[in-house]
């Protein structure tokens, strides 16, 4: 009995870490008094949690739209001049962040590319129009369109490792473990078929495209290697 909860506490635990891992490689630490705009932001939202009119952000930012903001954006938060933006959830996430990785810059990463990476095969994780490409700095990722409901498969064969919403701007995230070095995450599904612990096969259907914690209908996919991103294009079959 007390064998079998050890390792449930420790299944709990590398789970909890890869979440983690997964958030805090996001986006390099910005300055304080800015804020990196994240998937689910909006400019009100953002104005309210540092405490700030709307309008002084967009005046400070020279946004001719405040409707438009993308994710990855750095958004001055605090007036020009300012030692550090009012306390608030959202420089708390920015603290966090930054006490999780290396100190950089805020508009680059804070570590180097990956490189030597060894090969992993994957298939696409779902059909539809790529959208947005990884760059590595604004996105850590794929994000594919189609319409809701569409199938989304393991890229390739492992264990789930994470699946729930717990993870702020992802909705309902799968994260499959492939090897000691290789995950994959899986966002906005409508709906997760697998459950953490279950071992999946290549190309095997683990969840259906939607638009949880997010605007539009897409499977944002990610690939990491030893917790780092990289750009999963290179081990996709051409499309």
């Amino acid at each position: 009995m007390l064998t079998t909860r050890m390792r449930r506490l420790a299944g709990l635990s590398v789970t909890a870490g890869l979440v983690a891992l997964l958030a805090a490689c996001g986006s390099a630490p910005v300055a304080p008094g800015f804020y990196r705009v994240e998937r689910g932001d909006t400019l009100t939202k953002i104005a309210r949690d540092n405490r700030q009119p709307v309008q002084s952000i967009v005046r400070w930012n020279n946004l001719s739209n405040a409707d438009s903001i993308e994710v990855g954006q750095v958004l001055r938060v605090a007036p020009p001049g300012s030692a550090a933006a009012t306390p608030s959830t959202a420089s708390a996430r920015t603290r966090s962040s930054a006490a999780a990785e290396p100190r950089g810059t805020a508009a680059e990463p804070a570590a180097p590319p990956v490189a030597n990476a060894p090969p992993i095969s994957l298939v696409w994780p779902a059909s539809g129009t790529v959208v947005r490409r990884f760059d590595g700095k604004n996105s850590k990722g794929i994000d594919i369109t189609d319409t809701a409901g569409t199938p989304v498969v393991a890229a390739a064969a492992g264990t789930v490792v994470y699946a729930g919403n717990g993870l702020r701007g992802y909705g309902n995230l799968l994260i499959i473990k492939h090897n000691a070095d290789y995950l994959t995450a899986y966002a906005h599904n409508r709906a997760l078929l697998v459950k953490e612990g279950q071992t999946v096969q290549q190309g095997q259907k683990i969840a259906e495209m939607g638009d949880t914690d997010n605007d539009r209908v897409m499977l944002h996919f990610e690939l990491r290697y030893g917790g780092r991103s990289i750009d999963p294009s290179r081990s996709l079959p051409p499309r």
